[in-house]
């Protein structure tokens, strides 16, 4: 509706506007509406499904899908996928949570709702499916199967009835593959991992940016804003998702047909800067989508991969059939090629591209290549990112869900759940005598040294002392202080599972003393009851 007047012979004002009052809207919505940060849709379901419980909040069933609207319709580069699935997700949770159902049903209802939502949106059963198991780490058991495998086909016939049996993107492949491109699906592979990892690390580093300004607001609204209107200004093929121009390079023949992607810009006309464009845009992309994110937007990463990856794949393409670099590729065929290597090594998702890029393109034929590129991407990509622009803040943090059910287990327990606080504590200066009185109370053979503070100084441990503390002459002699030992190691309330784990093992202690961020004893931890609690959620987890 906004840019149905633009005079596709030339540039038009009106872009460096638009995108200024969708970021601003959706921040005014977000802080006055939703009061919450509903950004990074699929991070936020992973951070739930890790920390939460898969407790995810009931705006989110709604608060999501309008504020991306807002953002794309008035040109937000960014893509409206992740949080749908997020929308999705949060409708499982809170269903879950209506009905009283155990976390590991709630879980399931997660990946119901994430899969539906990617089914749904691109008609593609079977990649919603693989995307929840793949991305969100949903183990692969009858019990979570079939409730995912029957939300992805309800989610597709929805979507038949109300929009058609019309797929996303229109495509038509004119020519089969051969043998003879195999070493150009290779070599696309791994230029679509290094794509992924320049979007990855772009990303990555102008969000950094954007957070160092705070809670500015207006001064993110002025920097965004600046970037995205003028990036779109230029180039008017980053305003929105972008699937328009995907579809113009998936089902041109031409060069007037590819060239059509020119409309609306400075470029119009100049249908040999065409490679000189594209190759522009894909560099640019990554910046419009932090500029409308981190400006005050809302939107998801998986647009932008799957046009980053058809431009690429576009790009790759053209250079290799101007180079005459061997035998003739058609460019259609390696667009979407591209969008499968991209989505593989930016969400770490082999599968979920194969099957995605398949059913959406109806190119079922083409599974060899997709295979090819896809795994090159995934295998370029893996040596410098060990996780998935999803996973990757969470993995910093050692809270991200995986497969590996004993890191799974380690990362769904809390250490808040396991101290126990009821402890008895001892002064420095107190003598002997006294210190026998609070034994004879202890539940524990450790006994806590803190000063005034809280601090912990040391500890006294019972089969130490064994020795004197029935020698009442001794009474008066000894302190407190004369009989403390360092603890063999100390946790801290924000330490990762695994890492109390290892602590453990190190130091071959049966309890360990906990601390909060400032110094403070907060109590203590008994490997016992942190074993008996870790071989319950084994038993829990692994239960179909």
């Amino acid at each position: 509706m906004l840019t149905a007047g633009f005079d596709i012979a030339s540039f038009n004002w009106l872009y460096l506007v638009y995108p200024v009052i969708g970021i601003y809207l959706t921040s005014l919505f977000v802080s006055y509406i939703v009061k919450d940060n509903i950004s990074h849709g699929i991070t936020r379901i992973l951070y739930a499904i890790s920390t939460k419980r898969s407790r995810i909040k009931g705006h989110n069933c709604w608060s999501s899908v309008i504020a991306s609207a807002i953002t794309i319709g008035f040109g937000g580069s960014v893509g409206a996928e992740a949080p749908i699935v997020l929308t999705g997700s949060a409708i499982g949770s809170n269903l879950g949570q209506l009905f009283k159902m155990d976390n590991k049903t709630v879980m399931v209802l997660v990946g119901c709702g994430a899969s539906a939502a990617i089914a749904g949106i691109f008609k593609a059963p079977i990649a919603g499916l693989v995307f929840t198991l793949e991305v969100l780490m949903i183990d692969l058991t009858m019990a979570s199967l079939l409730p995912i495998l029957i939300s992805s086909v309800t989610a597709v016939c929805f979507s038949y009835i109300f929009t058609g049996f019309d797929s996303l993107f229109k495509y038509v492949q004119n020519d089969v593959w051969t043998m003879e491109r195999v070493p150009s699906y290779i070599l696309l592979g791994v230029f679509g991992g290094i794509l992924s990892l320049y979007f990855i690390r772009t990303m990555t580093m102008c969000e950094n940016v954007f957070a160092r300004l705070g809670n500015r607001r207006y001064i993110k609204l002025m920097v965004g804003g600046l970037v995205l209107s003028s990036l779109i200004f230029i180039f008017p093929a980053l305003y929105g998702e972008g699937y328009d121009s995907i579809n113009i390079l998936l089902n041109g023949k031409t060069e007037n047909d590819w060239s059509t992607v020119l409309n609306n810009s400075l470029f119009y006309g100049n249908g040999n800067l065409l490679t000189l464009y594209v190759g522009l845009v894909l560099v640019t992309k990554v910046f419009a989508t932090s500029a409308t994110n981190g400006g005050g937007g809302c939107g998801g990463t998986f647009a932008p991969s799957l046009f980053i990856g058809a431009l690429g794949g576009f790009l790759f393409a053209r250079v290799w059939n101007m180079k005459q670099i061997g035998v003739y590729i058609p460019e259609n065929n390696f667009v979407l090629l591209g969008m499968t290597a991209v989505m593989a090594g930016v969400m770490h998702a082999p599968l979920t591209g194969i099957f995605l890029i398949a059913e959406l393109s109806g190119g079922y034929h083409m599974f060899i290549p997709l295979m090819i590129v896809s795994i090159c991407a995934y295998l370029t990509i893996i040596i410098f990112e060990p996780h998935s622009i999803y996973g990757m803040r969470l993995a910093r943090e050692g809270k991200l869900i995986t497969h590996h059910t004993d890191r799974a287990v380690l990362t769904l327990m809390s250490l808040d759940s396991i101290i126990d606080k009821n402890y008895l504590s001892v002064g420095p200066d107190m003598k002997l005598g006294s210190l026998v009185h609070v034994l004879s109370r202890s539940k524990t053979s450790l006994i806590p040294v803190l000063d005034n503070a809280g601090n912990l100084l040391g500890e006294i441990d019972i089969t130490k002392i064994r020795h004197i503390v029935f020698r009442t002459e001794l009474y008066y002699h000894f302190k407190v202080s004369q009989l403390m030992y360092q603890p063999s190691a100390t946790l801290v309330v924000n330490d990762p599972m695994e890492d109390v784990m290892k602590k453990f093992e190190c130091s071959d202690a049966q309890m360990l003393p906990v601390l909060d961020n400032d110094g403070h004893l907060m109590g203590y931890i008994s490997k016992t009851h942190m074993y008996g609690a870790y071989r319950q959620m084994v038993a829990d987890f692994s239960a179909e």
